[in-house]
């Protein structure tokens, strides 16, 4: 029986941070959709001129990222409702101090807000998308506090010094940066795979990290004609530049 009541009490202890967290991503996912909106749809049109296509603009890539994590936050709540979730959340319970959860909440926090201002725009997209892949899987995979840790700081390194030494867009295109993410996403690959030697997740991570993040890029830039962020990165521009030049050629004669 107490074992059965201690399921029961973590259960509705979960819930109801499913409750608050699904509120949370509510409203972050409604804050980047709104200034999501600020970006042209369907392009500008000046002097009579249409400034492109619904598909070529820069808005659909995050209108469909924060859609779905509205969608995510709506599913979770609904869960968190029908279980009971917002009874024992409104009822205090299950809100009070959990140091594990709010270390793995805060660098969670840490890895988006460094990720999403620091890295997305400065740096090229697949270095800082692999890191972030490699510092999620390698943090969170197996919850462990000290590896948390360790992700945040990954990405914190690279998203901090970027924004310090190239705030301004006029800065973007400098690949300092890059190089930095670059180091720092190796170092912390090997570290992966010393610590994880014979774990099946932890050989498939490179992979993972490498395929995810070029697939998507190439795919809008190239099948569906997206802005992707920093186009000048040190890695796409190099994938761009022999796309047009060396590729593109063999099949246009």
């Amino acid at each position: 029986m107490d074992t059965r009541q201690n399921i029961t009490d973590e259960k509705a202890v979960l819930r109801a941070r499913d409750f608050w967290t699904s509120i949370g991503l509510f409203a972050l996912s409604l804050f980047f959709l709104w200034r999501t909106s600020f970006i042209p749809l369907w392009g500008e049109n000046r002097a009579g001129v249409s400034g492109g296509d619904w598909y070529n603009s820069a808005a659909i890539v995050p209108l469909g990222i924060f859609t779905g994590l509205l969608v995510l936050s709506v599913v979770l709540f609904v869960i968190a409702l029908r279980e009971g979730g917002a009874k024992t959340a409104l009822g205090q319970v299950g809100i009070g101090w959990n140091r594990d959860e709010a270390w793995r909440f805060s660098t969670l926090a840490v890895i988006l807000f460094f990720y999403i201002a620091g890295l997305v725009p400065r740096v090229d997209f697949i270095l800082c998308s692999g890191l972030l892949i490699t510092a999620l899987i390698y943090g969170y995979h197996g919850g462990f506090a000290r590896r948390m840790g360790v992700a945040a700081s990954a990405i914190a390194l690279p998203g901090a010094y970027a924004m310090a030494v190239h705030l301004p867009q006029s800065e973007w295109a400098k690949h300092d940066d890059d190089w930095l993410t670059l180091l720092v996403w190796l170092v912390l690959t090997g570290v992966v795979l010393v610590q994880g030697k014979g774990d099946r997740v932890a050989r498939a991570t490179p992979i993972i990290a490498v395929l995810a993040p070029t697939i998507l890029v190439c795919a809008m830039a190239f099948g569906f004609r997206q802005n992707v962020p920093n186009r000048g990165g040190l890695i796409f521009k190099q994938i761009e530049y022999h796309y047009y030049v060396t590729l593109k050629p063999l099949w246009s004669r």
